[in-house]
């Protein structure tokens, strides 16, 4: 480990960025945490951002909970996936929260949803719940950006449920909504609600609403990279 050390200033390019990744494989969460001087969690049910945050550490990202992409210079967002023995991706993936209001006259090419996407560090994790916490390896990282019809699959998807949130209709939209992307709540809390506009234009109260990358895209996405057997 005496050789590897965090980035302590974010990385200017995407090859400097893709190299510290890469440097990261096969390494332990519990080694590079020790490393980097963070305390292990027992279980990742309340620390589910805690893989991230320690990634964050290593290759230097800046944006911390700013709303633009980790790697702001770069225009580069980083996301961690737990995958299972297979390399199959164990849950579904946080984009990020949806507006519920304000929404008139909002297109897919400027929307927050395909900046996040539009260039993703993907660094599989050893996801296993029988591996403990400080025993998942990092896997090899994965610079991505959707090609024409990985787009295409995005847009149509995000189309759809803005039409939706727009039309009043949030409450209605379930898990099920969506091919490859998915609505649902992204809340601490019951009590954390948002203003959304309800069937008659009113406004109303509501969770607030993430957008999630259901597994079936992120696993044809790594499949297809890492050549992955089984699909």
């Amino acid at each position: 480990m005496s050789a590897l050390a965090p980035l302590t200033t974010p990385p200017e390019t995407e090859a400097q960025l893709l190299a510290q990744a890469q440097r990261l494989a096969g390494y332990s969460l519990g080694e590079l945490a020790a490393k980097a001087g963070l305390p292990v969690p027992r279980d990742l049910k309340r620390d589910k951002g805690w893989t991230g945050v320690l990634l964050e550490l290593w290759l230097g990202a800046s944006a911390g909970s700013k709303p633009e992409q980790d790697f702001a210079a770069l225009g580069v967002e980083l996301k961690t996936i737990p995958v299972d023995s297979q390399g199959r991706p164990l849950e579904t993936t946080f984009v990020c929260v949806a507006p519920l209001t304000g929404n008139s006259g909002v297109v897919w090419e400027t929307s927050h949803v395909r900046h996040k996407l539009k260039r993703v560090l993907w660094i599989p994790i050893e996801g296993s719940r029988e591996i403990p916490v400080a025993e998942r390896r990092v896997g090899s990282p994965l610079l991505w950006s959707p090609n024409e019809d990985e787009e295409r699959q995005l847009r149509l998807d995000w189309e759809e449920l803005m039409d939706l949130i727009v039309l009043g209709r949030v409450t209605r939209i379930t898990a099920r909504h969506g091919e490859v992307m998915q609505l649902r709540p992204k809340a601490a809390n019951s009590k954390a609600l948002t203003e959304a506009i309800g069937e008659h234009g009113e406004r109303i109260l509501t969770l607030p609403r993430g957008f999630y990358l259901k597994k079936n895209f992120t696993s044809a996405l790594l499949a297809r990279h890492f050549l992955l057997s089984g699909y």
